[in-house]
């Protein structure tokens, strides 16, 4: 029976958003020097290394009939996709685009686990955050004072926005299907051994090969191989099967704002006032959908009458 979120929840998920932001701007970071997408090529396939060696350090069996390979493979390729959208987009545009549109996943979660399982049915208040959510994605593309941005940085959006869409089929798959009673290190191989492959062949196909090895390049392919492949997906795997998904949420918001941030301070990125406003927008409708319980529960508190 999954459940609301709890502290524990809360402290696991704000760690979690810190990782996940600093992902894009390590990639967008040593881009020059090293292929986004082959740099996460391979730091999938030496996680599934780790994961496999942690696996044997707490005595875990491997037992292959058992494991539900379809649901496994569909996760995999959905994951592969998700960061081969990514890869290519952060190529064109700015990290701080990309943490945003990438982070509408948990919005396309919330809509897909609405049809499919009654404890995750969206409330009007919900419905409300999804509208301002996509709202806000509208504004960020509207053009600038100085009119559109480049047809890249434009292409680059819409390719993190997909990238978004996909991580949250993915989220949907792994509620939906016996992923969901595997534990989360099978989830996390599966995922991790096919997004190697697939975006290994994909870095060659798409000529995107180059890899000087920088101490900025080692370093972060470190933080991405260790903290984000393996430790974040992890956590993140084990409390989706303890916590109701849409919750999980709760605090996913910060992801962006973190992102944009760090961003900005960190590579010097510039935020225009039509982004920024449409960034406020979509950060609205992740509380919205996520945090709606706490929502009614201090609306109800206040006297109001709750959605």
């Amino acid at each position: 029976m999954h459940k609301n979120m709890d502290g524990q929840a809360v402290l696991a998920m704000t760690g979690l958003c810190l990782v996940w932001s600093m992902q894009q701007i390590g990639l967008k970071a040593t881009a020059v020097d090293a292929s986004p997408l082959l740099q996460i090529a391979l730091r999938s396939g030496i996680a599934t290394v780790l994961v496999v060696a942690l696996m044997r350090v707490r005595g875990e069996t491997f037992v292959a009939s058992a494991l539900p390979w379809r649901a496994g493979l569909g996760a995999g390729l959905l994951f592969a996709l998700e960061y081969l959208l990514l890869g290519a987009g952060l190529r064109l545009t700015s990290s701080a685009h990309g943490v945003v549109f990438l982070y509408t996943g948990p919005l396309f979660a919330a809509i897909g686990l609405h049809w499919r399982l009654p404890s995750e049915r969206l409330t009007r208040l919900q419905w409300l955050g999804i509208a301002l959510a996509f709202a806000g994605i509208v504004i960020a593309f509207l053009p600038t004072g100085s009119g559109f941005g480049s047809a890249d940085a434009v292409l680059g959006d819409a390719l993190c926005l997909l990238a978004g869409a996909a991580w949250g089929a993915t989220t949907v798959l792994v509620r939906c299907s016996r992923l969901a009673q595997v534990s989360a290190t099978h989830t996390t191989i599966f995922q991790l051994a096919v997004a190697f492959v697939v975006l290994t062949l994909a870095a060659a196909m798409l000529g995107q090969w180059w890899f000087r090895s920088t101490p900025l390049v080692i370093a972060n392919m470190v933080f991405q191989t260790v903290v984000v492949s393996v430790a974040s997906l992890l956590l993140w795997f084990a409390l989706l099967r303890r916590y109701l998904a849409s919750r999980l949420g709760a605090f996913s918001f910060m992801t962006p704002l973190f992102g944009v941030g760090l961003g900005a301070w960190l590579l010097g990125e510039s935020v225009s006032p039509t982004f920024l406003a449409g960034a406020v927008f979509v950060v609205a409708g992740i509380v919205f959908v996520s945090c709606h319980g706490w929502l009614r529960q201090r609306a109800a508190h206040w006297g109001l009458k709750p959605y």
